[in-house]
């Protein structure tokens, strides 16, 4: 009676750097990123119908939620910027004072254990939906890389 395998290779489970590197798919609270979409005014909650469950927040609800995600252990959030002006080149998603940088000022100087990361992207911003500044139908490619740079700096 033979017993199969006769030998067994164990050289992935030899080194635990191996091991580690490997192993099956782990994911736990550290791997999160809670998304978290912000709207100008005061005391605002507003559920997204198509997203049941995610809410359209204003600053100081988020900071609420950004205190809350954090004392759960979820390691960062990710801002939506929902302006309540658009133009043609999204001049909001770069302005100082606008929506997802006041609103990373704010959350900064109330939770300290949290990553802030920022959508960097002009969609939501432009009055025409589209990512980049359009020249009738094309998009200006150099011109949408200078303005999302300004934007991920502001």
């Amino acid at each position: 009676m033979a017993t199969y395998p006769t030998k067994r290779l164990r050289r992935l489970r030899y080194n635990p750097l191996v091991r580690d590197m490997v192993r099956e798919t782990i994911l736990s609270k550290n791997d999160l990123i809670y998304p978290l979409f912000v709207v100008p005014g005061k005391s605002v909650k507003n559920e997204v119908r198509s997203m049941p469950g995610v809410y359209q927040m204003s600053i100081d609800v988020v900071v609420q939620e950004c205190k809350e995600v954090a004392a759960l252990g979820i390691p960062a959030v990710i801002l939506f910027g929902i302006p309540d002006h658009k133009d043609e080149v999204g001049s909001g998603a770069y302005d100082p004072n606008g929506i997802i940088q006041q609103a990373v000022r704010a959350i900064k100087a109330e939770v300290k254990n949290l990553l802030v990361i920022t959508d960097v992207c002009l969609c939501e911003y432009t009055s025409h939906g589209h990512c980049g500044v359009l020249q009738g139908e094309n998009i200006l490619n150099d011109e949408t890389v200078s303005l999302l740079a300004k934007e991920a700096v502001s």
